[in-house]
């Protein structure tokens, strides 16, 4: 495996290297005009191997009351070598406020071994992607 490069706050970051990750961790149809248009709304961390994204965390954040994280993808190939631990600890250096989110079930204890504490319960109700 290549040695991996971190981003904090990659501007940089295209729909659709996005995307093309996205993809390999949740199949699925994604717009590239909105995902490029939600890239600029979030603070991007990255990973890279070479000229590959193989990790992102997004925040999302008001920079004073809230700051939620999306998701956290990691391409399935480099999971299990501490890029999302990385990620998590960068999201937090970056972040300028307290950070909330949900977990997958079954990945709780990864956010826990990260310091972070379990919280309210979370709702969702989705809308089609479109």
């Amino acid at each position: 495996m290549n040695q991996i490069e971190y981003r904090v706050r990659d501007g940089d970051l295209s729909a659709q290297d996005f995307i093309a990750l996205a993809e390999r961790v949740w199949p699925g149809e994604y717009n590239p005009s909105m995902a490029s248009l939600a890239l600029q709304r979030t603070l991007n961390i990255t990973a890279w191997a070479g000229s590959e994204l193989v990790g992102s965390v997004r925040i999302l954040t008001d920079g004073y009351f809230f700051g939620t994280i999306p998701e956290l993808l990691v391409d399935p190939a480099y999971q299990g070598q501490g890029v999302g631990h990385r990620l998590m600890e960068l999201a937090w250096e970056a972040s300028p406020t307290s950070l909330f989110f949900g977990a997958q079930p079954g990945k709780e204890q990864f956010y826990e071994a990260l310091g972070f504490e379990r919280s309210l319960q979370s709702f969702a109700r989705r809308k089609p992607r479109g």
